[in-house]
């Protein structure tokens, strides 16, 4: 891979027992990384660290709630005691929940409060609390690269999805506030950046997008209108844009968010 490598960077992977996740795992171990496994399901998170394994690549898994800042930080003292430095985070965890999504028969002044406050406390404090705790910890062994995942939802006004929408939009603001405060500080020595996929199939969202026998829901339908390469993204697709921003070949990029959508946020329709 030339210089796009991340030869022994140690890579911390919030939500790695998901299905991005997953391919965040190959596509860091293929690129030399040693993987630092982060989920709250220890079989999942152990089945990775296998996976890695079997591709001759190094990993730990690391069992933690994101929203548990006690949690995480014994994640990251384990880390520690086992690699010595941390080069990198990726914020993965997050997505959507059914009490976040307004329903069919809701109106918009009838909002699930409860549901919507649980999908922006996964996303954005979810990406908060693991990056104050991960973040010191690159800034005092040498400096490296956080990566945040964004969405659409923060461009562009998705219907149904609000909770998701605001805790992402919060997300961009908060990438681009970390990274002048963290350059202020600690100049160049740490990166925050974020990429936003276009639709991916997920856990979280199959079942909005399509139906049990693998067609699209009208929403689906909806989606793959306004994405140009008239498709979902494959998981690995956001592995060129990850290695990147986590490498060194980016060391002057901070504070931007790279789409990875198949042109859905210029299309305009027509």
């Amino acid at each position: 891979m030339g210089e796009f490598n991340l030869k022994d960077k140690v890579i911390i992977v919030t939500g790695g027992t998901g299905i991005l996740g997953k391919a965040f795992i190959k596509g860091i171990v293929t690129a030399g990384g040693i993987v630092g496994v982060l989920g709250r399901n220890e079989a999942i998170a152990n089945e990775r660290v296998r996976e890695v394994e079997a591709l001759g690549g190094k990993a730990i898994a690391l069992i933690a709630d994101v929203l548990n800042e006690q949690e995480v930080i014994e994640a990251k003292n384990k880390v520690m005691d086992t690699f010595g430095r941390v080069d990198g985070l990726i914020n993965g965890a997050g997505g959507n929940m059914p009490g976040g999504i307004l329903q069919p028969d809701e109106d918009i002044f009838g909002l699930n409060m409860s549901g919507m406050r649980q999908v922006m406390d996964l996303n954005l404090w979810g990406t908060l609390i693991p990056t104050q705790v991960f973040g010191k910890a690159i800034a005092e062994t040498g400096g490296g690269s956080i990566v945040n995942i964004s969405s659409m939802a923060a461009q562009r006004a998705i219907t149904k999805v609000l909770g998701y929408t605001m805790a992402k939009a919060a997300v961009d603001a908060y990438t681009k506030w970390f990274a002048v405060e963290a350059a202020a500080r600690y100049q160049d020595k740490i990166r925050i950046n974020a990429i936003a996929p276009g639709f991916f199939l997920t856990e979280q969202n199959r079942a909005l997008l399509t139906e049990p026998d693998g067609s699209y829901t009208t929403r689906g339908n909806q989606v793959i209108k306004q994405t140009p390469f008239k498709r979902f993204g494959e998981p690995d697709e956001l592995i060129g844009a990850l290695v990147w921003l986590l490498g060194d070949t980016s060391r002057f990029v901070t504070g931007t968010v790279v789409n990875v959508d198949g042109g859905f946020s210029v299309f305009s329709g027509v």
